[in-house]
């Protein structure tokens, strides 16, 4: 018998480089007055521009400009950032976790010590890491959400934290659950299959054996990936990108046009493909936008993001993972369709939102969507989760047509549910709004018309300018 041996690598190998160049995060308030600068400067690694984003957005923070460099295996990023009421960011705790939590990110996560350090919600109350999740897709339609909600219950599930987006007349839910006879995560083999037999046959669409649906239950796991992020992937192996158009091209300059534009064009001296995408400025876009490239196996190696009155220009300079740039026309349609799906699945169609605060029980998802469903009422989307004893969250609403709900409707709604737990939200939400704290400050909410976002215009200046603030990293 032949031994073979095989060198021993150690596995602290590969963040060698980390530990020899740790990330450096520098919170700059003084170069502007209407914002708070994050500048960040690490080694490079595929996702790492997302795991950044990913932690502002947690925050609830809304990142109005950015530009990014990641040439030479070495990233630079510079984030403008105000809290949702357009303030700078002055809280010395919310600063020190800000400059923690990037560092973290690269060494697996965000330690629950230095959450709670924080003294406020770092993640939506929606996601869960401690119960069972229920991943689930499939052709939206009235009422599907009261009845997967009327299953569990019967199954004897309790929810505890739920996310539901549609797009496409296509859907997608993660759903948080707890067995409600034993408490803590439902694992035992025979309960799980049980679950997951009686929740295909609620998702199965009628009439219709052949649609593709799927049906999913993960346990418990310190790493699991950031709920949204795992609807956009639910979404996109879903293939709700399918048949997904911006603007027809017509208007050349993108004048008066409050569409999603996306083209994408060659760089062939640096071997780049130029994405460029245009839409409407609303928080967490960036996210969004990331979330599909990274996802797709795409690498952003300069990027510049701005926004101005209602609209936001995206700039990113990508190739795939393997060094290639786009080459065929059916990959950049592939990609542009997917861009303009990661853009508008959440907030595709809003409707009206009702917001929920009431004592949690067991049940209480089944009872509230069960009134929306016998009252006429689509569930556009829905976010909601655990506080202590209290339920706290969101719901958005159409009506059977997908048109606006009739008020008379809502105040019936109201009064079933009870007048103080459910609340109508006529503020602009702040998902899929162009205020003074999520763009540049503009007198004017019209969209104007302005030259084509240039990164050979501005991306290079800006980091110029502002990577001589950076320092050296000392070793």
């Amino acid at each position: 018998m032949e031994i073979v041996y095989q060198p021993y690598i150690d596995p602290e190998f590969e963040s060698l480089i980390e530990r020899i160049h740790p990330p450096r995060v520098c919170i700059d308030n003084d170069a502007y007055q209407d914002c708070t600068l994050v500048k960040v400067d690490s080694a490079n690694r595929h996702g790492i521009l997302l795991d950044m984003v990913q932690v502002l957005t947690d925050l609830d923070l809304v990142i109005s400009k950015s530009y990014i460099s990641s040439d030479g295996g070495w990233f630079m990023d510079v984030f403008h950032v105000t809290d949702q009421l357009g303030n700078k960011l002055t809280d010395e705790s919310l600063i020190l976790y800000i400059q923690q939590a990037i560092c973290s990110t690269r060494r697996g996560g965000i330690p629950k010590e230095l959450q709670a350090c924080l003294k406020r919600a770092v993640r939506p109350c929606h996601v869960s890491t401690e119960h069972t999740a229920l991943e689930m897709t499939g052709r939206d339609r009235p009422g599907l959400m009261s009845e997967i909600s009327a299953a569990l219950y019967e199954l004897g599930c309790h929810v505890t934290a739920t996310v539901a987006w549609t797009h496409n007349a296509r859907m997608a839910c993660i759903i948080h659950v707890e067995d409600g006879f034993k408490g803590g995560p439902i694992m035992e083999p025979k309960r799980v299959a049980e679950v997951q037999e009686k929740l295909e046959n609620v998702v199965e669409a009628p009439h219709d054996s052949g649609e593709r649906r799927s049906v999913r239950l993960t346990a418990p796991a310190a790493g699991r990936t950031h709920t949204e992020r795992r609807l956009h992937q639910l979404m996109y192996a879903d293939r709700d990108y399918e048949q997904c158009q911006g603007c027809d091209g017509s208007c050349r300059h993108w004048k008066g046009c409050t569409k999603t534009h996306v083209t994408i064009e060659s760089c062939r001296e640096k071997g780049y493909s130029v994405v460029h995408a245009r839409s409407r400025d609303r928080t967490k876009l960036l996210f969004d936008t990331v979330c599909a490239l990274t996802d797709m196996q795409y690498v952003v190696f300069h990027a510049a993001v701005s926004s101005k009155g209602a609209m936001a220009d995206q700039e990113y300079f990508v190739r795939r993972q393997d060094g290639c740039s786009l080459v065929t026309e059916d990959e950049r349609h592939r990609l542009t369709e997917c861009l303009i799906a990661a853009i508008e699945r959440r907030v595709s169609r809003q409707g009206l939102r009702l917001d929920v605060c009431t004592q949690n029980k067991r049940g209480l998802l089944s009872d509230l969507t069960r009134v929306f469903r016998e009252n006429g009422l689509s569930i556009t989307r829905a976010e909601i989760g655990t506080h202590g004893e209290r339920a706290i969250g969101s719901f958005y609403v159409t009506d059977a047509s997908g048109h606006d709900v009739n008020p008379r409707t809502v105040e019936l709604v109201r009064q079933e549910i009870g007048g103080s737990a459910l609340v109508v939200n006529k503020s602009p939400d702040r998902t899929s709004r162009a205020s003074s704290s999520s763009i540049n400050r503009s007198s004017s909410s019209e969209v104007e018309e302005r030259p084509r976002f240039s990164l050979g215009n501005l991306l290079w200046s800006q980091l110029e300018r502002l990577s001589g603030n950076f320092g050296l990293i000392k070793s």
